[in-house]
This record gives structure tokens, C-alpha cells and sequence, in this order.
């Protein structure tokens, strides 16, 4: 009776370790669920084969309960294996390619043109650097923490935020910080590149870094036997309190097929305190209830199960799937995952793009010709190849209603140095600037001189004469301009209707040597006609001439003008 006991509890010790340290979720559509039963009968027959003092290959065959056993295990197996097979695209390509629809949009009107200060310009490897320049100026916490490498991309105030907990430093550090918790966590703006250490008046208890039953891992199984989570994210909300957001795996296909999400619990990173919601019914102010990856992964069983699993393998007509990389565009106070579609034939262009929202799911589709986001990347760095920038994965924007790919451009440190816009319909169209602000008027003189869509009209109907007032010069990365102001008596501005009133004058103009090397003949008290693009201080040139000929133009095609008098 002694060694039955010691037997049994011998079994269940090392059942509760294996549970503990691999934590499967009791739940059939969990693979580790099945594997956790055939270790656990692999275990009872190995126990009872040395109980029963089995040495042999003869006994083993000839015992009534090891063939039980082996029985029990050969039919785990079976249903295992039967269970992949028909959960598996090979036999559901229907189902597959359905779980997911997207709904076809027009880009100029889901994707508005944003302000500067909506648009995030770094990605996950800038927000990592500037975390952990940010830690490393923490000198009381240094020695103890460092950052975690989640970064998660939030929308936070309607302004795009990467968020991270800090860890232990190591075992020993948590050993000997464990009781108080972790501090702190850091929050980066992507858009002014803000970045700041967030002390909390309670400290995060549950996090990736605990070893026991803190571990939040641990901590969610424990409290939810049966669920299955996917890809745990670290979130704010609206008063800035850290909270785990833990998806909950819903299959829809069979066993172990067509994952999407079901359910979303909130953990309070601080108090451990949990909330369960219907994925229709998760709070807005949480961001990413579907990894990236689950998304990515269900329009690529969508665009290339069309007609059916074995033309995805073989012929491949009509297969569409994913572009390598992707980035995320915050839009209607959620955070939606972008990413370019191509066909499988390895052509190197986009027939379209994908928007996907991490909370809801909902997918949208544009149709869109164009260079891949790699080719516009390459593009980029091309101009700049004297530098050896690299570029970061682009995001789609939308400037004077061309759909344009924006990414920084990094040096070999990982620090942004400057912008990169480029056209996504004609990838050689490329503009370069220090700035956000800079980066976009290069980028629309460029559409203008090449006949691109002209943004509002602005640069044909924009248009002044005049004489000089003022003509000064300065150097900027090597370039020379020459700034000029022009006398307010006998001053005629054209700009469209609508525009009339934008304007406040006094206005300065740029013009750069490189491409008006004839501005170098003009002296104050000169007539001067400038074609221009207006700007908040500084209006930029894109084109210019001789008064006298300007003004007999404009009164022989009839366009209206208005003499501005002190």
C-alpha cells in the first residue's frame, strides 16, 4: 500500500510540474492539451511497468493494462492526426478563404490626408533605441531593469504611442525586487519621437518577467483553465493604467482549424484583477485584440483559397497574398495593420493594399497599381545611397489624393535622419526631406513637374507679380536659395477662389539655385512673376519669370486677378 501511494504521488507530482511549466489549456482544440494526456498515460504505464517489475520485451506484450495503455496512446494519436488533417485547409479551402471578406473601398475617401503630428515616424527598432537611451538615463533603475522588447503600437489620446513594461534586470534583481514590483514602464510618442519613463503609484505585480504564480502567463491559466490565448500585448488605457490584453483562440474549423478570436480579457498589469469580454463587446480604447499575424495569415487564405487548395499549390490562378512586411495606420481612434497585395507569380508590383483592424477584424481592400513596398524602399535609398540610409517598412499615405508610401530613413545607428516620400503608381518619383513638412512640398513639386495630380489646384493658380522688395541668400546641406519679399504697391496675386483668403501677407518665397540658377540675375526694385505652392511661413517656388511677359499670359488667356495696394 506504501509504494501505491508513493507511486500515486510521484505521478501526480510530476503531472502538476509538467502542467505547471507548459501550462496547456484543458480544452480539446488545444494541441498541448493531447500531448499533456499521452505524457500523462506514457508516465502511469511506466510507473506500473516498475511496480510489476517488467524486464522484458514478453511481458510487456503479454500484460493486459500496458496493452491498455499503449492502446489509449496509439488512440490519441489517431484522433490527433485525424483531427490536423480535417481542420486543414486541404479539406476546408472554402471555409478558409470565407473567414475573412473584405469589403473593396475607395482610397481617397477611407484614408484623409493627416497632420503631421498623427503620422507615426518611427518604427518598433527606433522606438527600441530611444526605450533604451531612456532607461540608460535612469540611474536609480538601471542596475534593476531594463526594457521589455513588446513595444506595443497603441493609439493613446488620439495620438500614435509605442508602450513597453520594464523587466528584472535578471533572476537575482527579481529576487530582490519581486516584493515591491516593477515601477515603471516607458511610452513613446512615434510622432514628435517624445519619449518618457511613466512612474506608477502602483506597481506592475504581473508581468513576462515573474517566475512563479505572478507570471501573468501563468497567472491567466490558473484563473482560466479552459482558455486558449493567442499572443498576449501590453496596453494603457485612457488614464494610463497598464493592462495585459490577452485574445482568447475561437476555432471555427473542425478541431484545430480557422482560428480567429472569440473572447478578449483585460488584466490589470497592477492588481492582477481580470474582465471578460465578447470580442464585439471589447472596450475602444483597447487596440490589439488580433496579432498582426493571425490577420496577415487570414487574408492569405483568403486570396489564394479562391479556387480551391490545389490550384493555390499548382496552377495558382487568381492567387493574391500578402507583401513581405507591414506596418500600422491609426485610423478612427483604432490601430489597423497595412499591408500590400501581390500575386504569387513574384513580379514585384501591387495590385492593391490591405487595411485590417486590430480590434474588430474588419478588413479593407483598394485597388491600387504599383511598386512593392521594397521597391519603393530600394527607391528611397537610392537617393540617398551616398549616405548608406536604410529605409524603415514604408506607411500608405494619402498626399494630394496619391496614394504614397512614407517611411524615415535611417543611419547605420538606427537614429531617423530624414523622410522619404514616394509615389506608389510611379516608384521613381522619390522626395527626400530633413522634415516631415520639407519631405511632403518636395514631394508635391515633384508631382506638379511630372503631372501628377495636382494637390487642390494650388500649383497652377498660385501665382504672383511684382517688383523686389527684398532678395537674400543663404546655404542650407550645401545648396544655396535665395529668399525673396516683394513691395506691397502694384502687387498682383492670382490663387484660386476658394483659397483667396488663406494667404497673409507679407510673403517669402524660396527659391533654390539648383533649379532657378537664373534668380542669381535678379536685384530689389527687379519685376518678378513667381508660380508658387503656398507653405505656413515660407511659400515654396515652382516656377518663374519675367513680369512684363507673366502679366501679357495672364491677360491674354483672361485669368482674373487681384491688385493688392498698401
Amino acid at each position: 500500500m506504501k509504494k501505491k501511494i508513493a507511486a500515486g504521488l510521484t505521478l501526480l507530482v510530476l503531472a502538476f510540474l509538467y502542467y505547471y511549466v507548459t501550462l496547456p489549456a484543458i480544452n480539446i482544440h488545444e494541441s498541448g492539451f493531447w500531448f499533456f494526456l499521452g505524457a500523462l498515460v506514457a508516465a502511469i504505464m511506466i510507473l506500473y511497468a516498475i511496480r510489476k517489475r517488467i524486464s522484458s520485451v514478453q511481458e510487456l506484450r503479454s500484460n493486459k493494462v500496458l496493452k491498455f495503455g499503449v492502446f489509449v496512446i496509439l488512440a490519441i494519436v489517431v484522433v490527433y492526426a485525424a483531427g490536423s488533417l480535417l481542420s486543414s485547409p486541404i479539406v476546408n479551402a472554402r471555409k478558409y478563404q470565407k473567414l475573412v471578406t473584405p469589403e473593396e473601398r475607395d482610397f481617397t475617401e477611407d484614408i484623409k490626408e493627416i497632420s503631421y503630428d498623427q503620422i507615426p515616424l518611427l518604427d518598433k527598432e527606433s522606438a527600441e533605441l530611444l526605450g533604451n537611451r531612456k532607461m540608460g538615463s535612469m540611474v536609480d533603475m538601471v542596475s534593476q531593469f531594463e526594457v521589455s522588447s513588446l513595444y506595443s503600437q497603441i493609439n493613446y489620446q488620439e495620438q500614435p504611442y509605442r508602450v513597453s513594461p520594464l523587466v528584472y534586470a535578471s533572476g537575482i534583481k527579481w529576487l530582490t525586487n519581486q516584493k515591491e514590483g516593477i515601477p515603471a514602464y516607458i511610452r513613446i510618442d512615434m510622432a514628435t519621437q517624445n519619449t518618457e519613463l511613466v512612474k506608477l503609484d502602483t506597481p506592475i505585480k504581473y508581468s513576462e518577467s515573474e517566475y512563479f504564480n505572478r507570471n501573468i502567463y501563468r497567472h491567466l491559466r490558473f484563473k482560466y483553465p479552459t482558455y486558449m490565448f493567442d499572443q498576449l500585448s501590453f496596453e494603457i488605457d485612457d488614464n494610463g493604467t497598464p493592462y495585459w490584453i490577452c485574445p482568447v483562440k475561437k476555432f471555427n474549423i473542425g478541431l484545430f482549424g480557422g482560428q480567429t478570436i472569440g473572447k478578449v480579457v483585460l488584466c490589470n498589469a497592477q492588481t492582477g484583477e481580470t474582465t471578460e469580454y465578447k470580442i464585439e463587446d471589447c472596450p475602444k480604447w483597447v487596440d490589439r485584440a488580433y496579432p498582426s499575424d493571425l490577420l496577415l495569415a487570414l487574408y492569405n487564405y483568403h486570396g489564394m483559397l479562391k479556387n480551391g487548395f490545389l490550384n493555390s499549390v499548382l496552377g495558382q490562378k487568381g492567387c493574391l497574398k500578402t507583401t513581405d512586411g507591414f506596418n500600422y495606420l491609426t485610423l478612427d481612434d483604432d490601430v489597423w495593420v497595412y499591408t500590400g497585395v501581390t500575386s504569387v507569380s513574384g513580379d514585384k508590383s501591387n495590385v492593391g493594399f490591405v487595411l485590417m483592424n486590430q480590434r474588430t477584424m474588419e478588413t479593407r481592400y483598394y485597388v491600387c497599381d504599383g511598386a512593392q513596398e521594397r521597391s519603393a524602399m530600394d527607391s528611397a535609398e537610392g537617393q540617398v545611397q551616398n549616405l548608406k540610409y536604410t529605409a524603415a517598412f514604408p506607411l500608405l499615405l494619402n498626399i494630394s489624393d496619391q496614394p504614397t508610401y512614407f517611411m524615415a530613413l535611417k543611419d547605420g545607428a538606427g537614429l531617423v535622419k530624414k523622410y522619404a516620400m514616394v509615389n506608389v503608381q510611379k516608384y521613381q518619383t522619390v522626395a527626400i526631406g530633413d522634415t516631415v513638412e520639407e519631405c511632403e512640398k518636395n514631394y508635391e513639386k515633384l508631382l506638379a513637374e511630372g503631372g501628377g495630380k495636382k494637390p487642390d489646384g494650388k500649383e497652377g493658380d498660385y501665382r504672383i507679380t511684382g517688383k523686389i522688395e527684398k532678395i537674400a541668400q543663404a546655404v542650407i546641406e550645401g545648396n544655396s536659395h535665395f529668399y525673396i519679399t516683394f513691395e506691397g504697391t502694384d502687387l498682383i496675386l492670382t490663387t484660386p477662389e476658394e483659397n483667396a483668403e488663406e494667404l497673409e501677407m507679407p510673403l517669402i518665397f524660396d527659391v533654390p539655385v539648383t533649379e532657378f540658377p537664373e534668380i542669381i540675375t535678379y536685384n530689389p526694385g527687379d519685376g518678378l512673376s513667381l508660380n508658387f505652392l503656398p507653405g505656413d511661413k515660407i511659400c515654396s517656388v515652382l516656377s518663374l519669370g519675367n513680369d512684363q511677359k507673366e502679366q501679357t499670359e495672364k491677360t491674354q488667356t483672361g485669368v482674373d486677378k487681384e491688385v493688392i495696394t498698401e
